[in-house]
């Protein structure tokens, strides 16, 4: 296929999954339950953190979460006390446990508190070298300070720069940043371009990504994400991730056939 044929069928995928019936079975959908932003921001950043596996069973683990949260992310964080522990030790996504989950609201409620939010955090993070993998190492370097360097919750945070695709991160910017006109992602923090953004790279994406011959890199790793990304910004140098929607769309269609 010419390059001019791949994007005209990865455009015409873009329009069949990226609309509201997407919504319904995917992670997004817990914090499409919330118009605050920073309850989106908040538990967005958690459930794009625990987002591997089923998906069913993701987002009924996003539910029990939303339990523990009193249905309120964003003043349940801010008001959250380390010596609650407790109330938060049963929860449970594979390899995500209660204290992982009480790591990430203690540390989400220093940034808010002392350092701006979570969007200031990436965005100061994009003005490095408006690139992704940067962003991302700039906002963990924040999650996990020195002095938790040995914590075991910092397998759950990617960090590229030591090869991961940090497809979760990357997920969850696309959700914060990304314009969509559908009403999927939420176009949140006005200050990222989403010319910036890296897709979302998995088993699925990185498959149908393979068929079109948009990388050639085995692993999906950060510089398969890099190659990605290349390729994507030639179909559309203002919304490449948009992209992101096809590229797993049709990776998780067991009738999908490049023709």
């Amino acid at each position: 296929m010419t390059k001019k044929e791949i994007k005209e069928k990865l455009d015409f995928f873009v329009d069949k999954y990226n609309t509201s019936n997407f919504i319904i079975n995917d992670p997004i959908s817990i914090p499409h339950k919330f118009t605050k932003k920073e309850d989106i921001e908040i538990i967005g950043l958690i459930m794009a953190t625990i987002s591997w596996g089923n998906r069913t069973s993701i987002i009924n683990n996003g539910i029990h979460l939303l339990k523990l949260m009193y249905n309120s992310p964003y003043d349940f964080t801010m008001n959250y006390n380390e010596n609650e522990i407790n109330h938060l030790e049963k929860f449970k996504h594979r390899t995500f446990n209660g204290f992982d989950l009480h790591y990430f609201i203690l540390r989400i409620q220093d940034i808010y508190k002392n350092h701006g939010g979570l969007e200031k955090i990436f965005t100061d993070g994009f003005k490095i070298n408006n690139k992704s993998d940067q962003a991302i190492n700039y906002f963990r370097n924040y999650f996990i300070p020195k002095k938790y360097k040995e914590i075991r919750t910092k397998k759950h945070v990617a960090n590229p720069l030591n090869g991961s695709a940090a497809k979760r991160i990357n997920m969850y910017l696309r959700w914060m940043v990304r314009e969509d006109s559908n009403n999927v992602d939420f176009g949140l923090w006005k200050g990222i371009s989403p010319s910036f953004l890296s897709c979302p790279l998995d088993i699925h994406s990185g498959r149908t990504a393979r068929k079109f011959n948009l990388i050639k890199r085995r692993q999906n790793d950060n510089k398969a994400v890099q190659e990605l990304d290349i390729s994507l910004l030639k179909f559309d140098s203002k919304d490449p991730v948009k992209y992101d929607f096809a590229l797993f769309g049709l990776g998780i269609d067991s009738k999908f056939e490049l023709i």
